[in-house]
């Protein structure tokens, strides 16, 4: 296994960093996975912007980060997970989604959820990618 956790995204708070990673890469077979780690709207100086779309930018941002630091980008994407809490963002995320992302097709799962780790989080996104070796 190789731990991922990129120099261009917010750090692993110091309390966090003997039980988590941006993502693990892994392989199986003749493919490499890695397995990202739900990003969240937090910039590398660790501040957190207060609206939606905002959040949802910078999630996004820090999951093609986490990729990159693992040589894949979102054509190696197989599974994506969105977890909003509040039903009126999800138009929204469709819209930045379908800008960002045009024409990538993994399994997809968005869910509406009561709260993220922090009360301020608005957006969580994991992803799981894999390359052929």
């Amino acid at each position: 296994m190789k731990i991922h956790n990129p120099a261009d995204i917010w750090p692993v708070p110091a309390q966090f960093q003997e039980i988590y990673s941006h993502a693990v890469e892994t392989e199986l077979r003749n493919a490499r996975q890695l397995h990202v780690s739900g990003q969240v709207g937090v910039r590398a100086d660790g501040t957190v912007p207060g609206d939606f779309a905002s959040q949802c930018e910078q999630a996004i941002e820090n999951v093609e980060a986490v990729l990159r630091s693992g040589q894949m980008t979102m054509a190696d994407v197989v599974r994506l997970t969105y977890y909003v809490v509040r039903r009126e963002d999800l138009p929204m995320l469709n819209e930045k989604r379908m800008k960002r992302w045009p024409g990538v097709r993994p399994a997809v799962t968005t869910l509406l959820v009561a709260g993220l780790v922090r009360p301020e989080f608005l957006i969580e996104i994991d992803v799981t990618a894999q390359r052929a070796l």
